[in-house]
């Protein structure tokens, strides 16, 4: 049973330790860790969860790195590997028909690509849809890319800035313990360059998600970890817009092994709006939930359910069992149900639209 003070602290909405995170994890009560869970979303955005008309893109799935979880990367010349063109990228975004407010842009560690590709992208994304907000390349690509073309993070970023980027997602944080990390993903950067990309981001004006990779092989120590310093760069900053727990999908991986119980899904959606006091939005992600799962999670803290999507790879590479994509009636439908209200938003959480 969840202590009593744990209980009212939560309610009265004082931070919690990592010492009271882990034992939250470790909580069987798993309806009161709901109660609570939800009780912080609500006193933070009251009933409302919100989605985004979105397309994912993912410009080529060519990588120099190898993660064992990801069964979504080729080497090139490699069969299924592919590229697109910047014109082919453009018809990918002129064919949706969903009024489409966010492009999502993340994919591989192209070996050949140059830093002013991905600048071109960006300027032919604007100019062809200036008002599609542009949410593209992880810190892991930021990273890439201010190797590539020689210049430090922060001119890196405000190039791309310039260029069109509006905002990035919260991809390649996976699990910060550096233990993990090696047996995880050994080539992708360290978690704290991984921080000090989105430190500089934020710095720069440019707005980021925050994701943890969970499910895997480690413990609830690394996750408490992980979102403490996802806390204290929220601290200092102020940046993140959303946290995303990503649900380990293992199959057609390297690394195999189990994916995460629902419980577990639903016990790190509520621990992660519990601890992370300083986000506005905790995102139940449809694609690696499901959709019902997802709608239940919306019960257990979680305030966004991402969006339309539409042709999502990565995740489904990895046995994602969803579709590639949810109709706006369909996602309306979904959180109703939850006896929530539907809110239409942008990439910056403005609100397009409450379905009341």
């Amino acid at each position: 049973m969840i202590e009593p003070d744990l209980k009212r602290k939560i309610l009265s909405g004082k931070r919690v330790s990592a010492e009271e995170a882990a034992a939250l994890f470790r909580e069987d009560d798993i309806h009161t860790l709901g109660e609570l869970a939800s009780a912080v979303a609500v006193r933070k955005n009251g009933r409302r969860a919100y989605f985004v008309l979105n397309r994912h893109i993912n410009p080529t799935n060519i990588c120099v790195n190898r993660c064992r979880f990801c069964a979504f990367s080729r080497s090139k010349g490699e069969e299924g590997s592919f590229e697109l063109s910047i014109d082919e990228i453009l018809e990918k975004l002129e064919t949706s028909t969903e009024g489409i407010r966010e492009v999502h842009i993340v994919g591989g560690l192209h070996p050949d690509r140059s830093f002013e590709y991905y600048l071109e992208l960006l300027e032919a994304l604007k100019a062809g849809f200036p008002d599609v907000h542009i949410k593209a390349f992880t810190a892991v690509e930021v990273d890439y890319l201010s190797g590539i073309s020689g210049l430090s993070l922060r001119e890196t970023l405000l190039r791309l800035k310039d260029s069109g980027l509006d905002a990035m997602p919260g991809g390649g944080a996976e699990i910060f313990s550096d233990s993990i990390r090696k047996k995880l993903c050994p080539e992708k950067i360290p978690a704290q360059r991984w921080l000090e990309v989105h430190r500089t981001a934020h710095r720069c004006g440019i707005k980021t998600n925050a994701t943890m990779l969970y499910g895997h092989f480690e413990s609830y120590d690394d996750r408490v970890e992980h979102l403490m310093k996802l806390r204290e760069l929220q601290d200092e900053t102020g940046g993140f817009q959303a946290f995303i727990p990503l649900s380990y999908h293992s199959r057609n991986t390297e690394m195999g092994g189990q994916s995460p119980s629902g419980i577990d899904d639903l016990k790190t959606v509520a621990v992660s709006r519990i601890v992370l006091d300083n986000f506005d939005h905790i995102k139940a992600y449809w694609i690696m939930l499901g959709e019902k799962l997802s709608q239940v999670a919306l019960l257990f803290g979680a305030d966004d359910i991402d969006g339309t999507v539409i042709e999502e790879k990565i995740t489904h590479a990895a046995g994602a069992m969803t579709g590639e994509r949810l109709a706006k009636e369909q996602i309306i439908t979904l959180i109703r149900r939850a006896g929530r209200i539907p809110v239409e938003r942008d990439a910056f959480y403005e609100e397009i639209k409450v379905y009341a």
